[in-house]
């Protein structure tokens, strides 16, 4: 019997994982290499003294029973052994003396908004017709072909003039409908030039119950998705970074490890970020005058701060996200102030503190990464004392909405777009990859470079927007397109049940 073809794989983040998991599936033999410690690259997060600080997971698409992306997600992990948990409320927005409350289901969403800001009926109308237009719209397959795949299209036919109409406006143009200066804060209080349609299908998919959140966060997933992989036979090496990609005759052959050593491989699908995959590890051989226009001129999700706090008393009575709007804006470094703070408030997640207490994190965005990466690097001593400023300056401001609150704060912790860049690599501390804007529209890009065989690029730098479901997604589209050009079949129909056993791959 011949040996089975194999693959390497750079970045075992969600994408990473996942394509390793479909080519096991697939018969093929997979080395995954991970520049961090331990898996999951973004999707991921810490602990301090007891309590768990959540970076990445506020909700996830597919779980749903019965719908595409869960039975997608079923096919890399048992996500039916999840436990979710569906928000009421979306986000509450506090400002002014006043309060909006954002809820998922769109008829309280719309009675809401109508009460607030009756001035704004008619925008109002636009905003909530758009979530019911797009309850029941699916993630379209990536790697259907042939009739199969134009069958998976016409259910999403009708949905195109919505998307088109909504991905082409941004969230500041969309904010400046709105009169009253709570809508106002909402919509472009955040990533201003992500396009509209972000939010209304994040609203879409929660009204439908199929964006809820798993209880142990982004863990709950990638966890279990690791131990499916090694259980499959897959191999995964961690705390070790791919330097170079080796090409030899215009095909990529494998990659040479920093301190040493090279792994040979078919096939290489970098799941890392993109702009170190193009310019560092490929030394920018394999770029086009295309891609060069992409990393010059698409927007990246900005990078950012998070202050996390663990709280010695139970908060099981307050918002699980909360915004508040800031009379007076946080400095958080040269260029960037914040005009306001949103609090995550895990009190619906009882694995992240003890008994009693709470895990809470405030996610600050910045694009200064440099400032950041070069304090650490050159002055530590001002980059603790940085920190430190920006964690009393949120602080405060949770204070203020409930006084007294500092005397229950246990454990202070803080990270920066420099902790971002260390632990995942990720282009300019992004914390995903490209935003959704009017510019990108809603095409996916090349995941193969000009020239260059045996090799793809998977995950949030090939399909703008991010996100988990990204990494899923993409990661199946590739395995398949192999399964294609060998002429194996793409079987991964059965779903994956997890029977503990020891990994037949190599513990990391």
């Amino acid at each position: 019997m011949a040996e089975p073809k194999k693959i390497v794989i750079i970045g075992g983040g969600i994408a990473g994982l996942c394509a390793g998991v479909y080519a096991r599936r697939c018969g093929y033999a997979v080395d995954l290499v991970e520049m961090h410690d331990v898996p999951g690259g973004l999707a991921t997060s810490w602990h301090r003294q007891g309590y768990t600080f959540e970076t990445c997971l506020h909700w996830l698409l597919g779980s749903k029973r019965g719908r595409p992306m869960f039975a997608h997600w079923q096919e890399v992990f048992d996500i039916g052994k999840l436990d979710f948990v569906h928000p009421e409320i979306f986000v509450t927005v506090e400002g002014g003396g006043k309060t909006l409350t954002i809820y998922t289901d769109v008829d309280m969403l719309e009675a809401e908004l109508l009460c607030v800001a009756p001035e704004d009926a008619e925008e109002i109308g636009n905003f909530t017709r758009a979530i019911r237009k797009l309850t029941d719209f699916e993630m379209p397959d990536l790697d259907a072909e042939g009739l199969r795949g134009w069958l998976s299209l016409v259910p999403m036919l009708r949905h195109v003039p919505t998307l088109e109409h909504w991905s082409h406006i941004s969230m500041r143009d969309y904010g400046a409908r709105f009169t009253n200066p709570l809508l106002r804060q909402f919509f472009t209080g955040g990533s201003a030039e992500l396009s509209a349609l972000t939010l209304i299908l994040s609203l879409a998919w929660m009204n439908q119950r199929d964006a809820d959140y798993p209880i142990g966060g982004s863990q709950a997933v990638i966890m279990p998705i690791v131990e499916t992989f090694r259980n499959l036979g897959g191999r995964l090496i961690t705390g070790t970074r791919v330097e170079r990609i080796l090409v030899e005759n215009g095909a990529a052959v494998g990659v040479a490890l920093a301190g040493g050593g090279t792994i040979r491989a078919d096939q290489v699908i970098s799941a890392a970020d993109g702009h170190a995959t193009i310019y560092e590890m490929l030394g920018g051989a394999w770029r086009s005058d295309a891609i060069d226009r992409i990393y010059e001129q698409f927007e990246p999700f900005p990078s950012y701060l998070q202050v996390s706090f663990g709280v010695a008393c139970d908060l099981a009575d307050e918002p699980g996200f909360v915004t508040r709007v800031l009379d007076t804006p946080i400095a958080v470094d040269p260029g960037t102030e914040a005009a306001q703070v949103s609090f995550r408030i895990f009190n619906y997640d009882p694995s992240f503190a003890p008994i009693g207490k709470t895990a809470v994190t405030a996610m600050i965005p910045t694009r200064n990464h440099a400032y950041w990466c070069g304090l650490r690097d050159s002055d530590p001593a001002c980059y603790r004392r940085e920190k430190d400023r920006i964690a009393a300056a949120v602080l405060d401001v949770f204070e203020q909405r409930l006084p007294g609150i500092s005397a229950a704060i246990e454990v202070t912790d803080v990270s920066t777009p420099a902790s971002v860049i260390r632990y995942t690599g990720n282009w300019q501390g992004s914390m995903e990859g490209w935003l959704l804007t009017p510019r990108t529209g809603l095409t996916a890009l090349e995941t193969t470079l000009p020239g260059l065989k045996n090799f793809r690029m998977i995950g949030q730098w090939v399909m703008p927007g991010g996100g988990l479901p990204t990494g899923l997604l993409t990661a199946r589209a590739a395995i398949h397109a192999l399964c294609r050009e060998d002429g194996i079949p793409f079987d991964v129909a059965e779903p994956v049940a997890h029977h503990h056993s020891e990994s037949a791959g190599a513990a990391a």
